[in-house]
């Protein structure tokens, strides 16, 4: 295969390093995060990482796995969540293309500047149900395994079922919960499946303890349902999976999900659901010495890497030695200048102005851009660049451009207990990476995110 998703390389040398080195670090587990010899599972949960395996052994293929780890991963809570976003990139060995999956959650059409204002919010709050988008995951999930797995959604999601039903929670994510207990009580729905103790000195439950979640393992089986009635009705796995997907998103489970978010003061409706659609896209490349590399569009933030790469392009790193001081600082200049184009640059591709990523992506840019480095010192006011002209057009953020100041933060002080521990939970949770990868060449890599603790759960769902 002569075409590479970069994340997935970078993911299993992450992971095939860490299995390495376990012994090197306090951790909690030895239980390995990847699995495989003939095909590759591999997530940042055991667990999941587990259920990918299972779908290998049963004869699925790479999209297939990399479904039942996401729909795994989705029921642990603290990285992301089923009312979180998909976003994938799938190589198909057969037309030798790579795919991109578009399953970002979009705001409800309640969400107008106006209503915030009217509430006296600057922006729209970090959590709750006034933060909420429609649910991505789901829809992201079954459109994946639908239009290029093998297997069917009962399949599938029997491993994620499973952990429904009761599976004993790790240490991290039981102790997020108790951390924050105050904001989770907030929401009902989510206190009668995270606080299983209330009233106790700790509410949440303990490390290890079986975590039962009895309202998705009902939505689950009702996916399960409606797709093996469609079986019955001779419709094809490929039409049951979908009728799966509009009883979430136009039956009775987005009714419930719509009832749930409003009654705590959310703003989803049953249209919000009902008009969502994944999106099939064509993803963005770059190459890196020869190597073809893609990711999603700007909307994913997923072309600052392939900016960074263009930029290395123009350094010797290796004659720098890996993970050398010098090594390390050209890498971290690399990525400063990149993330600076993408805070003036990137912007809602549904709407204009319209990103110049061809100018943004461009080596002679990238050329201009790496000339900027300064390989003794860290530039903390790394500027914008001016992509415009290497597609042929002139800025129209010009005066912007040039007004343009630094915002660089201070680092907190290390004795800032509470500071950390709120830097601790972002970092343990959030975005993760699930990777999966089988003989006959198919090739997934998605980026789940959203919906984590402290999360809202809208009504029994």
């Amino acid at each position: 295969m002569k075409k590479l998703l970069i994340s997935l390389c970078l993911i299993l040398y992450c992971a095939l390093s860490g299995a390495q080195s376990f012994n090197s670090f306090p951790v909690s587990t030895q239980k390995p995060p990847l699995h495989g010899v003939h095909w590759m599972a591999i997530t940042g949960k055991p667990l999941a990482a587990t259920a990918g395996a299972m779908i290998f052994d049963r004869g699925g293929n790479a999209v297939d796995a990399a479904c039942a780890m996401l729909a795994a991963t989705c029921t642990m809570w603290d990285v992301l969540s089923w009312g979180g976003e998909t976003q994938a990139l799938i190589y198909n060995p057969v037309t030798k293309k790579v795919i991109a999956i578009n399953a970002l959650g979009v705001a409800p059409t309640g969400a107008t500047a106006a209503f915030f204002k009217d509430k006296g919010m600057k922006y729209p709050p970090e959590y709750g149900p006034l933060a909420a988008v429609t649910p991505g995951t789901p829809g992201g999930l079954m459109t994946m395994l639908a239009e290029y797995g093998t297997m069917s959604l009962k399949e599938v999601l029997a491993p994620a079922m499973s952990m429904a039903a009761g599976y004993p929670i790790e240490a991290q994510t039981a102790n997020s919960i108790e951390r924050q207990k105050e904001r989770i009580r907030e929401w009902p729905y989510s206190a009668k499946v995270f606080l299983p103790h209330a009233g106790e000195d700790r509410e949440a439950p303990a490390a290890g303890e079986i975590f039962v979640q009895s309202d998705l393992l009902a939505t689950l089986t009702k996916l399960v349902e409606t797709e093996q009635q469609a079986l019955k009705k001779r419709k094809s796995r490929k039409e049951a999976i979908y009728a799966a997907c509009d009883r979430f998103y136009k039956g009775d489970i987005a009714e419930e999900f719509a009832r749930g978010a409003q009654e705590q003061g959310g703003l989803i409706t049953r249209e919000d659901l009902a008009q969502w659609k994944v999106k099939i896209e064509e993803p963005l490349m770059t190459t890196y010495r020869g190597v073809e590399v893609y990711k999603l569009q700007q909307w994913t933030q997923g072309p600052v890497m392939l900016q960074t790469l263009n930029i290395l392009e123009n350094f010797d790193l290796k004659s720098m030695g890996y993970n050398s001081t010098g090594y390390i600082h050209t890498l971290y200049q690399a990525m400063n200048l990149a993330y600076a184009d993408r805070d003036f640059y990137y912007g809602d591709p549904a709407f204009p102005p319209e990103e110049p990523m061809k100018g943004l992506l461009s080596k002679e840019y990238a050329r201009e851009r790496s000339k900027l480095i300064n390989v003794h010192q860290n530039d903390r006011g790394a500027r914008p660049g001016d992509p415009f002209p290497f597609e042929g057009k002139t800025n129209p953020f010009a005066a912007l451009l040039n007004g343009w100041t630094s915002s660089a933060r201070e680092i907190f002080p290390s004795d800032d207990r509470a500071r950390y521990e709120r830097f601790l939970d972002g970092f343990q949770s959030g975005t993760t990476s699930i990777e999966a990868a089988d003989e006959e060449g198919w090739v997934v890599s998605v980026t789940p995110s959203g919906g984590w603790i402290p999360a809202c759960i809208a009504g029994n769902t």
